[in-house]
């Protein structure tokens, strides 16, 4: 059963402070019904090659349930800065604009934008700081769930409830991480919510609590016949640990019953591994899995790989529920569009730091395939139009010589409508059809492109009109300054 009762909380009051001191300039000034377009998107520097969107489905909540309270209004009034005529403009306030984004689950890449904001500039400010931290989140999770499961051929658990940082960080970043490709969790309130499997197993406090460890491993067996999962490595792995756990595994066989395996969670987890399989195939036991933790990353997983480890399960904690080799997904939201004399005027940042300036104009992105398999993305104005029946040459937006010609090939926007004139529009998928999504969307791509180590570079170009609008800002901009 799903529920979502944690999910309805009213986040409105969830945004900086210079989010409300801009809006109530911008009222002041009478600019605040001027139409502005926000991309949300990441930049990728230092950080993740690609990511796996997620969070969409918090976003769309977080946007219905938009509205000041009495108690926000009266909390705001007491820190003295803001008027009344704002206080009450925030009474009646809710969104009326239009929101597009790339669904949960698929897989993308730097400056690409993830979600884009079409709303009167009072109501597009306001919700930046909620969007990303919703949106930065997830995704930072998910992505790191998709590159652990690209490191290995065995599953993955997700099992960082009590290393998370707080609770909402546990148990959205099991969602996330499920997205991702974790597809279990040790977090019971992420299974209700999210109707996502949970696992686990015994602690090694109940091993110690038994007299011998025999009776620990026979007590559990006792009272979980049919899940029995025994932690081998209280005291001696492979003396006592495995020798016991098949000891318990011989009764339950003859009473009937299939024993799930095994898990290691310390020592040297590819030896350990290896001869443990040897010992449970050796007693007729070849159908109990191995299961491993232990600080568990990318480089482990890795490495256990190259020596022959005979996982078949891990589950992993600190180290996917923290994002602990990337502390940060780097998501920023940026006007690219304003209303200006009626129509949209096409903005962009420039920065002595290349990376921060920013792609202007409204945009699509499109997804280019060839034989089946992404090939490359393009980001192009809203209103272009590719030919299928004619060549598509793309380049590089910075080493302009470096081209590609497509002659067959098929193309797919990724962007999809979510609000249109304040009204949801997109119909939320359950988690386990996101996670589908996902993994058939990352099926699209070659291993390169998904590896963690030397992972190849995947061209995401801009549309020579895109291109060239920028170029002319940018040309403007040196002008002025």
């Amino acid at each position: 059963m799903k529920i979502t009762q944690c999910d309805k909380r009213n986040l409105t009051m969830l945004t900086d402070l210079y989010q409300l001191t801009m809006i109530n300039g911008y009222y002041q000034c009478g600019l605040s019904d001027r139409i502005a377009v926000f991309d949300l998107f990441y930049r990728g520097n230092g950080g993740y090659s690609y990511a796996v969107a997620a969070g969409l489905e918090q976003a769309v909540e977080y946007i219905n349930n938009l509205h000041f309270s009495e108690e926000d209004l009266g909390y705001l009034r007491s820190l003295g800065i803001f008027p009344e005529n704002f206080l009450n403009k925030l009474r009646n306030f809710r969104f009326t604009g239009d929101i597009k984004a790339v669904p949960e689950g698929t897989v993308i890449f730097p400056y690409e934008p993830i979600l884009t904001v079409k709303a009167p500039i009072f109501e597009a400010q306001l919700i930046e700081t909620a969007l990303l931290t919703i949106i930065n989140h997830q995704t930072l999770i998910a992505t790191t769930a998709a590159r652990l499961c690209a490191c290995t051929n065995a599953q993955i658990l997700e099992f960082g409830l009590r290393r998370a940082q707080g609770a909402d960080a546990g148990v959205y970043g099991a969602r996330a991480a499920y997205i991702g490709g974790c597809r279990s969790t040790s977090n019971v309130l992420a299974g209700q919510m999210f109707d996502i499997a949970v696992k686990g197993t015994h602690s090694h406090s109940w091993v110690m609590t038994f007299p011998t460890e025999l009776e620990a491993f026979e007590k559990y067996a006792e009272i979980y016949p049919d899940v029995c999962l025994l932690l081998v490595d209280t005291y001696d792995t492979l003396k006592s640990g495995v020798p016991n756990a098949i000891k318990v595994f011989d009764k339950l066989k003859a009473a009937g019953h299939k024993p799930i395996g095994i898990r290691l969670d310390s020592g040297d987890l590819a030896y350990l591994s290896r001869e443990a399989r040897k010992m449970l195939d050796a007693a007729g036991h070849s159908d109990c899995l191995i299961f491993a933790s232990n600080d568990i990353d990318e480089n482990v997983l890795l490495a256990l790989n190259s020596q022959d480890a005979k996982i078949d399960v891990y589950g992993i904690g600190t180290k996917l529920i923290t994002s602990f080799s990337n502390a940060s997904l780097g998501g920023v939201y940026k006007l690219c569009a304003i209303e200006e004399n009626g129509a949209l005027t096409a903005k962009i940042k420039v920065s002595d730091s290349p990376e921060k300036t920013t792609n202007p104009g409204v945009k699509k992105i499109v997804r280019i395939y060839r034989k089946g398999m992404a090939a490359a993305d393009l980001m192009c104005l809203e209103e272009e139009q590719i030919d299928l029946s004619s060549p598509l040459t793309i380049f590089h937006p910075e080493q302009t010589y470096k081209r590609m010609t497509f002659t067959d090939y098929t193309v797919k926007e990724l962007m999809v409508p979510v609000f249109e004139k304040g009204r949801q529009v997109y119909k939320l998928p359950s988690l386990r059809e996101i996670g589908e999504y996902h993994d058939a969307a990352k099926a699209e791509f070659f291993p390169e492109y998904k590896r963690v180590v030397n992972t190849q570079y995947y061209k995401v170009d801009l549309s020579e009109r895109l291109w060239n609008l920028k170029t002319e800002l940018l040309r403007q901009a040196h002008d002025v300054g």
